[in-house]
């Protein structure tokens, strides 16, 4: 049974997303992160430059199959034809369709942003109703 993760009140919720993609990485796991085009876009340039001297590889099937399929990080607007389904990130507004084939999804919710805590709510509703149990990390609680 796929385990669902919600991580709250993260200010900036792409740079929450690539800690935690440096760490996810640095335990051996892969990931997908689905997102919409502008989103990934603007991701994509954040992973690179993580930090002065760290960056995360990771490719797009723009990038072609074969650099695609080696990708530990992998963006996606849709999850078809996916090189591996450990984790999944979820930055859309719905859950999204055929998330019981990865392990693991992760669903980011912003601190300030009413719009995006409405809608993360009527996801933990609908992973609830499907009987699958929910793990919240509350952030501010960590800093």
């Amino acid at each position: 049974m796929t385990e669902i993760a919600f991580h709250f009140n993260a200010p900036d919720k792409l740079a929450y997303v690539c800690r935690f993609a440096r760490k996810a990485l640095r335990h051996g796991a892969k990931l997908v992160i689905l997102g919409e085009a502008s989103q990934l876009t603007r991701l994509s340039a954040q992973l690179w430059g993580v930090s002065p001297v760290d960056f995360l590889a990771h490719a797009s099937q723009a990038d072609g199959t074969q650099m695609f399929a080696a990708s530990p990080i992998v963006l996606a607007q849709h999850l078809q034809d996916l090189p591996h389904h450990e984790v999944l990130v979820n930055l859309t507004p719905q859950v999204p369709a055929d998330f019981e084939h990865f392990a693991r999804v992760v669903e980011i919710v912003s601190s300030s942003d009413e719009m995006d805590r409405h809608e993360a709510r009527a996801r933990w509703r609908d992973y609830a109703a499907r009987g699958l149990s929910i793990v919240r990390h509350d952030l501010q609680l960590k800093s």
